[in-house]
């Protein structure tokens, strides 16, 4: 509920209350007892489960039976009990602060200064800037042991930078595949074989919230493109000064050809 969408959150909250009410009102149709309320009516029945639940009381109906006043006790704790629930949950969304933080669709692995690299980005979706943004990659990856036995490993991985006093635009975070890299040697169809994961962690601290954020995200080996690069990701205005052009922020190319 606190992750939701916010369609889906209140289609749940709107679902919910009129299902109650129709449920205590059916159970008034059946039980009866209910002074000034049509006999069988549901419209009546509905109407003042409403002003039960919601602890109007205006009055014009009331209950006369014990089944009636049972029911009506019940649905007066479960009215008091939704309110605060509900009250919580929208208060939390309201408040919970979220990075904004984008990601690339896609990883990729290109060469770099000679060296094959592993590259994604990311970028800030909101104005406010994040402070001492922090960066942790993870690479998960099935090996096998001399005596056969195939279990999960997770290793850190180092990376070119995984720090930025200020993260305002984009961010494109390196790892190299040398010969100090887990992945040293690797290829697409070993990464596929070995089940390859890669767990991005970045925390910050958030301008606008003036809070510790976070945020999350996973690349498996089907989302890393081998020899290919990501295509450029700013734009010159007329003013000479440079602006984020989301439209290009998941398009890559493939790497050029060697000259002979």
């Amino acid at each position: 509920m606190l992750t939701t969408s916010r369609g889906k959150f209140a289609a749940v909250l709107v679902v919910g209350y009129f299902v109650l009410n129709t449920f205590f009102a059916l159970a008034y149709v059946a039980g009866g007892g209910i002074e000034n309320a049509r006999p069988g009516a549901f419209e009546d029945a509905f109407f003042f489960s409403v002003q039960t639940m919601a602890t109007i009381g205006y009055g014009k109906m009331v209950p006369t039976s014990t089944l009636a006043n049972v029911l009506v006790t019940i649905e007066a704790g479960v009215g008091l009990f939704g309110i605060a629930v509900s009250a919580a949950l929208m208060f939390s969304r309201f408040t919970r602060a979220t990075a904004g933080i984008l990601f690339s669709r896609q990883a990729v692995v290109t060469r770099l200064n000679g060296v094959p690299t592993l590259m994604f980005r990311l970028a800030n979706e909101r104005n406010d800037l994040i402070h001492e943004a922090r960066i942790h990659v993870v690479l998960v990856r099935t090996e096998r042991s001399p005596e056969g036995h195939e279990f999960r490993r997770l290793r850190d991985l180092a990376l070119e930078r995984s720090f930025t006093p200020i993260l305002g635009l984009s961010w494109t975070i390196m790892h190299k595949l040398d010969k100090d890299s887990p992945l040293y040697g690797c290829t697409a169809d070993a990464a596929r074989d070995e089940e390859l994961q890669f767990i991005v962690h970045l925390a910050g601290h958030h301008e606008g919230f003036q809070q510790e954020v976070h945020s999350r995200w996973a690349y498996s080996a089907k989302d890393i493109a081998w020899g290919a690069r990501f295509a450029d990701l700013f734009r010159l205005l007329p003013d000479g000064g440079r602006a984020l052009d989301y439209a290009c922020f998941n398009q890559i190319v493939a790497d050029p050809e060697p000259e002979a």
